[in-house]
């Protein structure tokens, strides 16, 4: 019995039983130990993707489809730059046909990088596009079904009724893709999920993975198997919830599983867009899913790749291990992978369940702390006035070391200092003492009402189940945790995992270092450390340190806000990394598609036009969509949307409604910041002193 199949919607209660028993299976072949989750083997042309093959990069072009050089000249800046496949939109049947003109031209120029033709909506254009080239992409909430937000009761019958519509409709190019050799992806977005699937499953994970499934059993009856999956959303929680469903189903179903294609949808551009993108892909490939990526900037495409290669590079000399203890002599998780829940804890000080998740700031290398240096992390200090400003994104605490400040500090920031340093300090409220575990588990504990513990969870097993115990005895106690495994993420999982098991419930705070020295790739590792273990519930707070200073800290196009020394940027990674996993919402959001030919205005110059007039509006979701392809549904998750409806043309949304229409694109960005002023969400920029 699969969990996907219910009779009505009305049918929730037993849906809910049969779900629980499929998340008591695993998702990946070792949570614990890398290893790579064996998938089908798909020829793409030359290209083999799937079945231990390398994690293929791949990107897609922003040019109109119909300029032909224009587009020839773009995909060869993407190949050049590393990708492996380049994805052209074909939105109707001109377009489809001019992808072999662009192919003729790539391979005169000798170039047999495979291509990829995006279809939305239009059959007859993704038939024409597979007897062309390598490969198509459907996407099944809009290939077929329709998305007007109609909510619809169907009953059985009527049900099975249009899944008969569907086979009907999908069957032709599953047998011209056969008949051709041509790969496809099944390509299922979040925020175009069909009426018919919202009816029934409502806007979850569980309804991307059934609308994608429906289309996979047609191909299957076709005896059809060069087929590529995916499960994007511009929310990384939900996307790796769907991705880890969908491969519970596909093993239940068939017993075996097709390639995953990943990637995070309209993740935006500079900071957010890297760091959104590497938490959920990340936190995937940390499990050994996902044979193919893509990283989705509103930037130019070929800006795209050398991120892509930052993050497979992670995995490509990855070495399987043996874990340092297992989940898989267990019977069951003792936490819901695909139900984000935080994990419940005691409180210590301001840390811990009811809090927000806090940030630490380190210090300890920094040769003179001021009240100057305390800028880069939030508090700007006004010594006319005597008084601290503190901004949004301002650290929590900060790590001192064996340093005492010589300042009074502002109320909402407090030290955490090595325990000698701690001993000497006069003011022991506001020095709070850090000691390692080894020295807690020698009986070492401060006599302190809030303390901090540093751990390894690459120390041996049983160390850390004598850790664990005594902890649960020590209420004000907070674990920082890191690990010194290569394999860092699922070694901190599994020591996090055994808390919830044993009813451990003091804070964790999670610790994170990284040698790199680019953005990118400091980015990335951050994101992806500390960001895979925020979305199954766990941390409640983060320190991130760097043991090398970044190069060229502002690149253009890269970050928006100006960073004028590692800390800023450690502090701003931050609260980046806990805004992108929805753990603590510090600044706006902005939800925007990474352009295609579609797209019917400057997306770049859009986005940073509005970024700057809105960006101190906390808490708001902006979604920034090139056209109606990536409208409404994409931007599901937004509060307002700036949608391109036709040649300098806009339509604005709040929510999923339409407000205004066919607004010129030259007062259009004005007639947002109305919008947000109708509905008692603007506030005026605040004027720093």
């Amino acid at each position: 019995m699969g969990f996907f199949h219910i009779s009505s919607r009305g049918s929730l209660p037993n849906f809910a039983c049969v779900f629980i028993y499929f998340m008591l299976q695993q998702y990946s072949p070792s949570l614990t130990a890398y290893k790579r989750l064996p998938t089908r083997e798909v020829k793409i042309g030359d290209l083999l993707l799937g079945n231990n093959n390398p994690i293929r990069i791949q990107t897609m072009t922003t040019t109109d489809t119909m300029d032909t050089e224009a587009t020839v000249a773009q995909c060869i800046r993407c190949i050049e730059a590393g990708a492996e496949l380049v994805r052209i939109t074909a939105p109707s049947k001109k377009e489809a046909e001019n992808l072999l003109h662009i192919k003729n031209r790539l391979k005169a120029a000798g170039y047999n990088t495979p291509l990829v033709a995006d279809i939305h909506f239009t059959p007859n254009a993704a038939e024409i596009a597979a007897r062309l080239i390598e490969k198509v992409r459907v996407n099944p909430g809009n290939y077929v079904d329709k998305k007007k937000f109609d909510l619809i009761e169907y009953t059985d019958a009527e049900y099975n009724a249009e899944i008969e519509r569907i086979y009907e409709r999908f069957t032709p190019l599953v047998k011209i893709c056969k008949e051709y050799g041509t790969a496809m992806r099944i390509g299922t977005n979040h925020g175009s999920l069909s009426d018919r699937i919202m009816s029934r499953y409502g806007d979850t994970p569980i309804g991307m993975v059934e609308s994608a499934m429906e289309f996979l059993r047609i191909a299957r009856n076709e005896s059809y198997h060069q087929v590529i999956l995916s499960m994007k959303s511009s929310n990384p929680q939900v996307m790796v919830q769907a991705y880890r469903l969908l491969i519970q189903k596909m093993d239940e179903e068939f017993g075996e599983c097709y390639p995953l294609h990943l990637g995070v949808t309209e993740a935006g551009d500079g900071e957010d867009g890297r760091i959104k993108s590497a938490i959920g892909i990340g936190t995937l490939l940390e499990d050994g899913i996902g044979d193919t990526i893509r990283v989705s900037l509103t930037e130019d495409p070929e800006f795209e790749i050398p991120v892509c290669r930052d993050i497979v590079k992670r995995y490509s000399n990855r070495i399987a291990h043996e874990p340092i203890q297992s989940f898989e002599d267990a019977t069951a998780l003792p936490y819901d992978p695909s139900n984000y829940k935080r994990r419940e804890t005691i409180t210590a000080g301001n840390i811990g369940t009811g809090h927000v998740p806090v940030v630490v700031a380190d210090y300890s290398k920094v040769a003179a702390i001021t009240p100057a240096t305390l800028q880069a992390i939030g508090y700007k200090y006004d010594e006319l006035l005597d008084k601290w400003n503190i901004g949004d994104m301002a650290a929590d605490y900060i790590y001192t070391g064996s340093k005492v400040l010589d300042f009074a500090l502002p109320g909402t920031l407090q030290v955490i200092c090595d325990h000698d340093t701690w001993q000497a300090a006069t003011d022991k409220t506001k020095y709070l003492p850090l000691v390692k575990a080894d020295a807690f588990l020698n009986g070492n504990a401060p006599d302190a009402t809030q303390y901090f513990v540093a751990a390894d969870a690459n120390t041996p097993w049983a160390t850390q189940l004598q850790l664990l115990e005594k902890l649960k005895a020590h209420t004000n106690a907070v674990l920082c945790l890191s690990s010194s495994n290569a394999h860092r993420m699922p070694s901190m999982r599994r020591l996090l995992a055994e808390m919830i098991a044993k009813q451990v419930s003091n804070p964790v705070i999670l610790m994170a270092d990284s040698n790199d020295t680019t953005i990118d790739e400091q980015l990335i590792t951050f994101a992806t450390d500390t960001g895979g273990l925020l979305l199954d519930g766990f941390g409640d707070g983060i320190w991130l340190t760097a043991n090398k200073e970044i190069q060229n800290l502002n690149i253009t196009g890269r970050t928006y806000l100006e960073v004028k020394d590692q800390q800023q940027f450690l502090n701003n990674t931050s609260f980046s990394i806990l805004q992108a996993t929805r753990t603590r919402i510090s600044k706006t959001e902005y939800i925007s598609c990474p352009s295609c030919g579609r797209t019917l205005f400057d997306l770049q110059a859009t986005t940073a036009k509005i970024r700057n007039a809105t960006n101190h509006l906390k808490g708001v979701k902006i979604a920034i969509m090139g056209c109606i392809v990536n409208g409404p549904g994409e931007m599901a998750d937004a509060d307002f949307g700036y949608v391109g409806s036709g040649p300098g043309k806009i339509t604005l949304y709040k929510s999923k409604e339409v407000v205004k229409r066919n607004v010129p694109s030259e007062i259009a960005v004005d007639e947002l910041i109305q919008l947000l002023k109708d509905n008692d969400v603007w506030v005026e920029p605040a004027v720093m002193a």
